[in-house]
C-alpha cells in the first residue's frame, strides 16, 4: 500500500562494503515472507487520535510510495468478521471497516503496467468484494506527513474513512479532491470505480463495535 513522495532516508551514502554484502545477501538469503505479497493497493488512512490528519494507503505493508526506494511507515492487519467477533469488546474497538472505502472508489489497486485495463478490473472488483467484509487494524510507525526524517514516538492506531463528512474534517475538498490526487497520480477514475462498486455485498453490516474512535 503507498501513501505520498518518497524521499530519501538521513545518513550517509551506503559503503562500498556494505553495498557488496547487501548485493550478495540478496542473491543468497531467503525471503519467502515479502515474496509473499500479493497485491498493490493504494489507500488513505486516518490517525485515530487525530482524525483531521491524513495519510496516505489481510497482512499489509504499507509504504509511503509503489517506488523502489519507498519507506515502510506501517502495518495493517485484516481480519474476517467470525474472528472479529471473537474478540473482547475493548479489542474490537481498535479495527476499523472497509465499506466506505471500497464502495466510495477509494481504495484502488493501480494497473500493473502492460495488463489489459478490462481484465484488471475484474481482477479488482472481485478483490474489493473480498476486502468489504474484513475488519483491520493499523499502526503506523512512522509519521511522515508530518515531515518526520526517521520514525520518532509510539506507533499510531490509524483507521479508514466511514463517510464523506469524515473525508471533510481531514481534507477540505472532500472526496473529489483525494479521487484527483488518485487520479492524477495512477490514471484511474474513482467515480466509475465508485459506480461499479455500488452492488457489492448488499445487506452488509458494519459491527457496531468497529471504527470507535469515529464515534467519541
Amino acid at each position: 500500500m503507498s501513501q505520498s513522495g518518497t524521499k530519501e532516508v538521513p545518513g550517509d551514502p551506503m559503503t562500498l562494503q556494505n553495498q557488496v554484502l547487501t548485493t550478495g545477501a540478496s542473491m543468497i538469503q531467503n525471503f519467502n515472507p515479502v515474496n509473499q505479497i500479493c497485491a498493490h493497493l493504494h489507500a488513505y488512512h486516518v490517525y485515530a487520535d487525530d482524525p483531521t490528519r491524513i495519510a496516505d494507503f489481510r497482512q499489509c505493508l504499507i509504504y509511503d510510495s509503489p517506488e523502489k526506494n519507498a519507506r515502510l511507515i506501517g502495518v495493517e492487519y485484516m481480519i474476517t468478521p467470525k474472528i472479529y467477533e471473537t474478540l473482547p469488546p475493548e479489542e474490537r474497538k481498535l479495527w476499523h471497516s472497509h465499506e466506505f472505502e471500497v464502495k466510495s472508489g477509494m481504495l484502488v489497486m493501480p494497473t500493473p503496467k502492460g495488463t489489459p485495463a478490462a481484465v484488471w478490473d475484474k481482477a479488482e472488483l472481485a478483490e474489493m468484494d473480498n476486502v468489504i467484509p474484513l475488519y483491520g487494524k493499523t499502526y503506523h510507525m512512522w509519521q511522515v506527513d508530518r515531515g518526520d526524517a526517521v520514525p520518532l514516538g509510539a506507533p499510531q492506531l490509524m483507521g479508514s474513512f466511514t463517510s464523506e463528512e469524515a473525508v471533510k474534517k481531514a481534507c477540505p475538498g472532500g472526496i473529489k479532491e483525494l479521487a484527483d490526487k488518485t487520479g492524477e497520480r495512477f490514471g484511474i477514475d474513482i467515480a466509475k470505480k465508485k459506480e461499479e462498486r455500488q452492488g457489492l455485498r448488499p445487506g452488509w453490516e458494519i459491527h457496531p463495535d468497529a471504527d470507535a474512535f469515529w464515534k467519541k
